[in-house]
């Protein structure tokens, strides 16, 4: 339907408690990519809220696919997301009653993106969120805040810092690179599980390129030699400086640019392998 007649009831409890999960799926020449990733990690987020799935999972994909078709995207993302459902006011969880979905699709380019040649700042803030960050929900207040903070000071991202050490981006996962290391947070309650950071680590396993996962500072972060984000619509973006020091040379590491144009054209073998 046209957005500008969607609705959803205001007893929904993703409106009411941000009760709900949700997903963003890249995609490019038409087609959804990393699919199969995204549709695990949706899985997970509901099992971990005790979630139904609304329909099956195939109707899911089918009704994300004719979102593209409608809207003749050819390249950006679909927004999914699934709440609890409606119910009377009530912190626990209301018995028989059907979860909300709700979907979008938009245009947006993410292949031959500027920031990917220029690179992005970064500004640190507080790490704020609560303590069930792997589970991808609709409540990001936390991650509302930080963003504000780090745009309101000259960033395009932020770095959240718990305890000096870098816990993750604001809506990315965050590496560095020292000595031709990448290193990133290992997996956890802390962190949101990426899909971008998952395929990441399989590239650097076919490309031998050596990546460690584990707990970096800031300081460290400072003293890198590159630095970089990624997530669903950014792929992969070099971070040239944090908190408006440069990061090396100010300008996008060789190991970044080659982690992107091989991600890249990985997502588009397999956008072309279903046409």
């Amino acid at each position: 339907m046209p957005k500008q007649e969607a609705t959803i009831s205001v007893f929904d409890r993703g409106f009411i408690f941000g009760d709900g999960v949700y997903e963003v799926v890249p995609v490019i020449n038409g087609k959804m990519v990393d699919k199969i990733y995204f549709l695990e990690r949706l899985a997970r987020s509901l099992g971990e809220l005790a979630i139904e799935w609304p329909c099956s999972s195939d109707d899911v994909i089918a009704m994300m696919n004719e979102l593209i078709t409608r809207n003749a995207i050819v390249e950006g993302m679909v927004y999914l997301q699934i709440t609890r459902g409606i119910a009377d006011r009530d912190f626990a969880f209301p018995a028989g009653i059907t979860s909300s979905i709700v979907a979008f699709a938009s245009v947006l380019n993410l292949i031959s993106n500027p920031a990917a040649e220029s690179g992005i700042p970064v500004i640190t803030t507080p790490d704020l969120r609560w303590k069930r960050r792997d589970i991808k929900s609709v409540n990001l207040l936390g991650q509302v805040l930080a963003k504000q903070d780090a745009y309101s000071r000259g960033g395009k991202e932020g770095w959240m810092v718990e305890d000096g050490v870098i816990t993750e981006g604001v809506s990315s996962s965050a590496y560095i690179v020292k000595d031709n290391v990448i290193i990133t947070r290992p997996l956890s309650n802390e962190i949101l599980p990426g899909i971008r950071r998952r395929t990441l680590l399989e590239l650097c396993s076919a490309e031998s390129i050596k990546l460690e996962q584990r707990l970096f500072t800031l300081d460290e972060a400072l003293a890198a030699d590159e630095a970089f984000i990624s997530s669903a619509t950014t792929i992969v973006l070099p971070v040239v400086s944090i908190d408006g020091q440069k990061i090396s040379s100010g300008e996008p590491g060789p190991i970044t640019q080659k982690l992107r144009a091989h991600y890249i054209a990985r997502l588009i073998d397999e956008s072309e392998e279903r046409l």
